[in-house]
C-alpha cells in the first residue's frame, strides 16, 4: 500500500494555494460553516412560499430530541382532518400515546423474533442486525396503521408529552439493555416448549410495561375532552375510548392507504410489491407493504390527493441539500459542488446502493405549485422540528429535490389509476432486513 508522502502533501498544498477561489471558499466556510457558505441566494429566491394548491394547517409541532417524526407526521395528517371538519383554529394529537404503544409492541416484536431466530448464530449477520437497535424511535407508515387500528389515538390534552418522549436517549438505552438481557435468557432456553417460551416472554413484557409507564406515564383507556371552534361552539365528549375517538373525529379507513416507493435500482423492478423481512412493530399486524413506481406516477397520485383537500405523508432523505435557516430543500440552492470545486455525480440508484442516501425522515406535503404546463415545480412541506426551523416550521422543496430524495409517498388507493391499483394485489417480494428500504424514518 502507498501512503501519503511529504512530497504529495507539498504538491497538494501548492495546488490549493495556487487558486485564490479556494482561499475565498475556505475563509467563508471556516468562519460560517460549510452549509451556510454554499447557499446560492439567487436560487433560493426562485422558491417562494406561495403555492397554487395550499392546505391550511394548525400550529406547527415539535418532536424535540426524539426520532418520532413518523408519528408526528401521521398525526399531523389526522389532525388536519379534525381541524377542517370541526372548524378549529388549531388542534394537536398525543404523540406520546402512539410512542408508548410502539415501544411496547416493538419490545414484543423483538422478543418474538429472538425466539423465531433461535437457531441463528449470535454473531451472524441476521441476529446482529436484529439486536443492533430493537427499540429505535423510528418507524414506517404501516407501523402507524397497526398502532392506530389496535389502540386508536387521543388528543394531546388527554396524554401530554413526557420528558422521556421529548428526549428519548436515556430511556431508550435502559429499556434496550433490558431487552438484550431478555434475549440472552430466551436464547439460552433453546429446546423449551412453546408454552415455556410464552410464559417467560410475557413476564419480560410485564417488566417492559412497568418501565414504559414509569418513563412515559400510563396511557388513558378512556377520556373526556372539550373544544371550542372558531365560532365559539363547544364540542364535548365524555368517557370516549381512543379507538372511538379516531373513528368519530378522523374517520379515515387506514387500510385504504398505500405506500408508493421510488426505488430505481435494478434489484427492484417497477410495478411490483415489496416487503422487508423482520420489519414491523405489532406482531399480529400487517406487514410493511411497498409498491415501487416511477416517480411521475407517484407525483400524480400525490397531487390528486392534495387537490381533493387531503395532506400527504411522505418519507425522504432530509439531510441532503437542506437549509434550516431559509427552509429549503433544493440541490440548486445548496451549491456544495461550487464551494469545494468538486463534482457529485452519483444518481439516485447509486446513492441507495452505496449507502449515501436513504429514507430517514417523514414529513407532510401540504401544498404544491403547478406551473403553466400544470407540472409541479415546488412543494410545501410541514415539518415537525418546531417553528424556529425553516420558515415558521415549514419548508419548500424544489421538484428537483423531490425527484432525487423522496423515497416514499402514502396516498389513498382511490387516487391510483385502475391499472396501477391492480398491482397492489401482486406477489409480495421479500427484501433483506438490511435493504435500504428497511430504513426507518426518525
Amino acid at each position: 500500500m502507498n501512503g501519503i508522502s511529504k512530497t504529495l502533501l507539498n504538491s497538494m498544498s501548492k495546488d490549493f494555494n495556487s487558486d485564490e477561489r479556494n482561499l475565498v471558499a475556505a475563509n467563508s466556510a471556516v468562519k460560517n460553516g460549510v452549509l451556510e457558505s454554499a447557499i446560492d441566494y439567487r436560487e433560493v429566491g426562485k422558491l417562494p412560499f406561495t403555492f397554487s394548491i395550499d392546505l391550511k394547517q394548525g400550529k406547527i409541532t415539535n418532536q424535540r430530541s426524539s426520532g418520532r417524526c413518523w408519528i408526528f407526521s401521521a398525526l399531523n395528517t389526522f389532525r388536519y382532518e379534525i381541524i377542517k371538519k370541526y372548524n378549529l383554529e388549531t388542534f394537536e394529537l398525543s404523540q406520546n400515546y402512539l410512542f408508548f404503544y410502539d415501544k411496547l409492541e416493538k419490545s414484543n416484536y423483538f422478543l418474538e423474533n429472538v425466539i423465531k431466530t433461535i437457531d441463528e448464530p449470535v454473531d451472524g449477520r441476521l441476529y446482529q442486525f436484529l439486536n443492533s437497535d430493537p427499540l429505535c424511535d423510528g418507524g414506517q407508515w404501516d407501523m402507524i396503521v397497526n398502532l392506530v387500528n389496535k389502540y386508536g389515538i387521543v388528543p394531546k390534552s388527554a396524554y401530554d408529552d413526557a420528558a422521556n418522549a421529548k428526549n428519548s436517549r436515556w430511556f431508550d438505552q435502559f429499556v434496550t439493555s433490558k431487552l438484550r438481557e431478555d434475549a440472552s435468557i430466551l436464547r439460552n432456553m433453546k429446546g423449551a416448549s412453546k408454552a415455556e417460551f410464552k410464559k417467560t416472554k410475557e413476564s419480560m413484557i410485564n417488566e417492559i410495561y412497568r418501565m414504559l409507564v414509569i418513563s412515559l406515564g400510563e396511557p388513558p383507556k378512556a377520556f373526556d375532552f372539550t373544544l371550542r371552534d372558531k365560532d365559539d361552539k363547544v364540542i364535548q365528549e365524555f368517557n370516549i375510548t381512543p379507538v372511538e375517538f379516531f373513528n368519530k373525529y378522523v374517520g379515515l379507513n387506514l387500510d385504504d392507504y398505500v405506500s408508493l416507493i421510488h426505488a430505481p435500482t435494478k434489484d427492484k423492478p417497477y410495478n411490483k410489491m415489496y416487503t422487508v423481512k423482520f420489519l414491523g412493530n405489532v406482531a399480529e399486524g400487517r406487514k410493511v407493504n411497498y409498491l415501487n413506481l416511477p416517480m411521475e406516477k407517484i407525483k400524480k397520485a400525490a397531487i390528486k390527493q392534495l387537490k381533493d383537500g387531503h395532506p400527504v405523508w411522505f418519507g425522504s432523505d432530509c439531510c441532503q441539500y437542506s437549509d434550516r435557516a431559509t427552509g429549503i430543500f433544493d440541490p440548486s440552492s445548496v451549491r456544495i459542488d461550487r464551494l469545494f470545486n468538486v463534482e457529485f455525480s452519483m444518481d439516485k440508484a447509486t446513492k441507495l446502493t452505496y449507502g449515501d442516501s436513504a429514507m430517514n425522515h417523514a414529513m407532510v406535503i401540504l401544498g404544491v405549485n403547478l406551473n403553466d404546463k400544470k407540472d409541479p415545480d415546488r412543494w410545501r412541506i410541514e415539518n415537525s422540528w418546531g417553528k424556529d426551523a425553516g420558515n415558521e416550521g415549514y419548508y419548500v422543496a424544489s421538484d428537483e429535490w423531490f425527484d432525487e430524495y423522496v423515497y416514499q409517498v402514502v396516498v389513498n388507493k382511490k387516487y391510483l389509476d385502475k391499472a396501477t391499483a391492480k398491482l397492489l394485489d401482486g406477489k409480495l417480494n421479500e427484501l433483506e432486513p438490511w435493504d435500504p428500504f428497511g430504513s426507518l424514518a426518525d
